[in-house]
């Protein structure tokens, strides 16, 4: 298992926000009538389309260390408001995409910008846009590009980027589908072993019950197939300290939950493992981001006082699991 220590001032915390406005906004989910004034549920604002790419290259990258062709039946948890990860998978040469999310975020119309920007950039062979973690450099040719992207000219081909096109707008054109299933939990949302390629980017701390959401993955993917996922462990905002979350005592985050949706799951690295594991994976690859500037052990919640030295410092993981 890989991990990186960032020191304390290393790296820029989120925006600061008091706890006291998520303890308001969970608790007037509570209020009737209050949905009609609470901003909508809402996946975060739409990131450029570079965002995507980079996201997408950097998980290709580790699927194409470890041998992995490229997917063809591609499953993304949680897009969000813009299919850009499956359009990237879709570039890449993948024929069949699920977007899967709790509550509807995407308009389909609203992707087809996002898609002549990608094409444009695959086109290109645009270098990776940023650098971030894990750094995937290592994969990356001189001009900081991963070929494989572009491995096959004819995913790029006119008439195949108007079907992909229609396919967006419409879910289907010939050989290429675009599906969007709301909400994804029921177990027909996706047929038993027939996905590649699973992925999730800052996701996972989000869903509210992991077990069962491996177990779902496991069941839609085939034998040997793999899924990558990158886990964000910080507070999303809800405290000051990256860390501050698990802070809070079970009776005020019931209240900071309320009746949304979703929040934050608050569960550790090694909760997700166990997960993995014990849903019938094998985990391939684990790379742990560690921060050491967060709250003190003191301050724990009585829940998290038994955090494990790794569980209390990771802050971010990158883990890819295959099928078995």
């Amino acid at each position: 298992m890989d991990a990186i220590t960032v020191s304390p001032g290393a790296r820029i915390t989120p925006r600061s926000r008091t706890r006291w406005r998520a303890i308001i906004k969970g608790a007037l989910t509570y209020v009737p009538g209050a949905n009609w004034v609470l901003p909508k549920p809402s996946a975060g604002n739409r990131p450029p389309a570079s965002y995507f790419y980079g996201v997408w290259m950097k998980h290709l990258a580790y699927l194409s260390a470890g041998g992995f062709p490229i997917p063809q039946t591609v499953a993304e948890l949680g897009p969000g408001d813009t299919l850009g990860l499956g359009i990237c998978a879709l570039l890449s040469g993948a024929r069949r995409y699920y977007g899967l999310d709790i509550v509807p975020h995407t308009n389909r119309a609203q992707n087809l910008p996002v898609l002549d920007e990608l094409a444009d950039m695959f086109a290109r062979r645009v270098p990776r846009p940023v650098r971030g973690w894990p750094d995937f450099g290592e994969y990356l040719d001189a001009r900081e590009f991963l070929p494989r992207l572009t491995e096959s000219a004819r995913a790029l081909d006119p008439e195949r980027l108007r079907r992909l096109r229609q396919a967006l707008l419409e879910g289907a054109s010939e050989d290429l589908a675009v599906m969007y299933r709301v909400p994804w939990s029921s177990d027909d949302v996706v047929e038993e072993s027939s996905v590649d390629l699973v992925i999730s980017q800052a996701v996972l701390e989000h869903v509210r019950d992991i077990r069962e959401t491996y177990a779902s993955l496991h069941r839609w993917l085939k034998p040997g197939a793999i899924m990558s996922h990158q886990i964000d462990f910080r507070s999303h905002d809800l405290a000051d300290e990256w860390d501050g979350h698990r802070g809070i005592s079970e009776g005020l985050w019931s209240v900071m939950l309320g009746r949304r949706p979703y929040l934050i799951n608050r569960e550790p690295w090694s909760a997700h493992a166990s997960a993995i594991t014990d849903a019938g994976f094998k985990i391939i690859r684990v790379m742990l981001l560690k921060r050491t500037d967060g709250i003190a052990r003191a301050s724990l919640a009585p829940r998290w006082r038994s955090l494990s030295n790794e569980d209390f410092t990771c802050a971010e993981a990158f883990v890819q699991a295959q099928k078995i």
